[in-house]
């Protein structure tokens, strides 16, 4: 795993209200947070933490940081994250919501060149129970345990965080990749990092509609993980068309709109209307052999039923 109780942690827009919150937070779970950013408040304080006008000055200051949490304004984003990955950081969570995609996708060409892991936007981070609190998980759901919990929802992921705890399967890690249309990491990488962990020996997916991750995601398990898999798929009776909060959603609503033009056209080669529907996800789950909870309060009995079947 990349993330040890050891990782130096910077938080960029420290004086974001968000930041403010959960920079005490993450301080007091015992996550190392050695530094903030906040252009034209360096050589102030807040809460203990030094703030600086740059990254690259902060780690003069501090020394060596290994991850950033980004908590600046959407438009700000790409350039906290590309003043980062110059500074030599390599592991990014954007908490920030409504990044502009095409930043997205600027980050996205950077990071894959230097090799940086990007968690988001739009997410509350990750947690290793115990160790490591990057963002806004509220870190009394979690406890320690072996089950590594990959999402794409915020809240739903607190939810079956805690689901688990009460049944005593602790978790791994909790990490969400996001919910916007353009992400930094995906599932398949998700899947990967935790298929080599040694501490997470089963692995719950949550996925919802909108996009095309948990199709491939599937795909990725029935090809390449060894270990045990658990899925659970939100909105399945969310009427088709309905716009919900999520960029992701919202696009795959538009690219649906669009694709119902075509097919009124005739041109329906290219093109499945299904794709993005929980349907869709939760039959490509069960198609790679994947167990499908029908409730986030059925996960951990299925996660029970693998690791007896080992």
């Amino acid at each position: 795993m990349q993330f040890t109780a050891d990782t130096n942690v910077l938080i960029h827009g420290i004086a974001e209200p968000l930041a403010a919150t959960h920079s005490i937070l993450m301080k007091a779970y015992g996550t190392q947070v050695v530094a903030g950013v906040s252009p034209g408040l360096g050589g102030s304080e807040r809460d203990g933490i030094p703030v600086y006008d740059l990254v690259e000055v902060a780690m003069k200051e501090v020394g060596p940081i290994d991850t950033a949490v980004i908590f600046v304004k959407p438009y700000l984003v790409l350039d906290a994250a590309l003043e980062a990955i110059a500074a030599g950081i390599r592991r990014l969570a954007i908490v920030t919501e409504g990044m502009p995609p095409m930043d997205m996708v600027t980050l996205i060409r950077k990071a894959d060149s230097t090799e940086t892991l990007v968690i988001g936007p739009s997410s509350p981070g990750l947690i290793i129970p115990g160790e490591i609190l990057l963002g806004t998980h509220p870190a009394e759901f979690y406890s320690p345990g072996s089950v590594g919990l990959i999402s794409r929802c915020g809240t739903l992921t607190y939810e079956i965080a805690l689901s688990l705890t009460e049944a005593g399967l602790g978790q791994s890690i909790g990490v969400s990749i996001g919910g916007d249309g353009i992400l930094g990491s995906s599932f398949a990488q998700w899947l990967q990092i935790l298929d080599e962990d040694d501490r997470t020996e089963v692995i719950v997916i949550v996925g919802e509609i909108g996009g095309s991750g948990e199709e491939a995601a599937a795909e990725y398990v029935a090809e390449a993980i060894d270990k045990p898999v658990i899925a659970y798929v939100a909105g399945r009776h969310v009427p088709k068309g309905r716009r919900l909060g999520h960029a992701g959603a919202i696009a795959a609503n538009l690219s649906y709109k669009t694709e119902k033009k075509l097919k009124q056209a005739g041109d329906t080669a290219l093109f499945d209307l299904n794709i993005g529907t929980a349907e869709h996800k939760i039959e490509a789950f069960k198609k790679a052999g994947i167990p499908v909870a029908e409730r986030p309060s059925e996960i951990s009995e299925l996660v029970k039923q693998a690791l007896k079947s080992g």
